[in-house]
C-alpha cells in the first residue's frame, strides 16, 4: 500500500473513531455509574449483591418504548456494561460473531 493511501486510511479510521461515539451520552454514563458507586459499591469489589441488571434493562427498555425518556436509555447502557465487567452468568464468554442478524430500518 503506498503511503498516501496508508494516511489516508488512518485520517478515515481516526475520524471515525471521532465521529461515531456520542460524548454526551458517555457523560450522562459517568455521572449515573458514580452515584451508582455510592448506591450499589465500586465497580467489582468483593462481596458485591448480584443484581438482576438483565430484568432491570429489559424493564427500562419498555418503559422507554413507552415514554421516550433518554436517561432509561443510559441506565441500560450501565447496566449492560456492568453486566459485562461482573456478570455471573455460568455460560458467560465473548465470542465476536456475524450471524447475518442486523438492526432492521423502521418505515416512517
Amino acid at each position: 500500500m503506498r503511503e498516501q493511501e496508508v494516511l489516508s486510511s488512518e485520517k478515515k479510521l481516526f475520524d471515525l473513531k471521532r465521529t461515531e461515539w456520542n460524548r454526551e451520552f458517555e457523560q450522562l454514563q459517568r455521572n449515573r455509574l458514580v452515584m451508582g458507586a455510592f448506591r450499589y459499591g465500586k465497580l467489582s469489589i468483593p462481596g458485591k449483591p448480584v443484581y438482576d441488571r438483565i430484568g432491570a434493562s429489559i424493564k427500562r427498555l419498555e418503559e422507554y418504548k413507552m415514554t421516550g425518556n433518554d436517561e432509561l436509555l443510559v441506565d441500560v447502557a450501565n447496566f449492560m456494561m456492568l453486566e459485562f465487567v461482573e456478570g455471573r452468568h455460568p455460560l458467560k464468554h465473548f465470542t465476536s460473531v456475524d450471524d447475518g442478524e442486523h438492526v432492521n430500518e423502521k418505515s416512517k
